[in-house]
């Protein structure tokens, strides 16, 4: 169950906050009653990092990247019409 810590909690009694998360689970962080950022454990971070997949840039760079259909194909020539 995750706890919700005003930023200035936060900062004064970081330590707490750090043994929270370990203990049990993510801890937001709020500033002025609007929720901030997340504290959580690192196992759990990555796994959500592992579940969410590569990203777009990452995908394109890879060697099994299929660029060639991004853009559709043009004609080779083009033949003007004389007037």
């Amino acid at each position: 169950m995750s706890k919700t810590w005003p930023a200035e909690d936060a900062k004064a009694r970081f330590g707490e906050l750090l043994k929270t998360s370990l203990a049990e689970g993510p801890q937001i962080v709020t500033e002025r009653g609007v929720e901030k950022a997340v504290l959580a454990p690192i196992d759990e971070w990555r796994r959500l990092q592992q579940r969410a997949g590569p990203d777009l840039k990452r995908m394109l760079r890879s060697p099994e990247a299929r660029t060639d259909t991004l853009t559709p194909p043009r004609p080779r020539h083009r033949h003007r019409v004389a007037p």
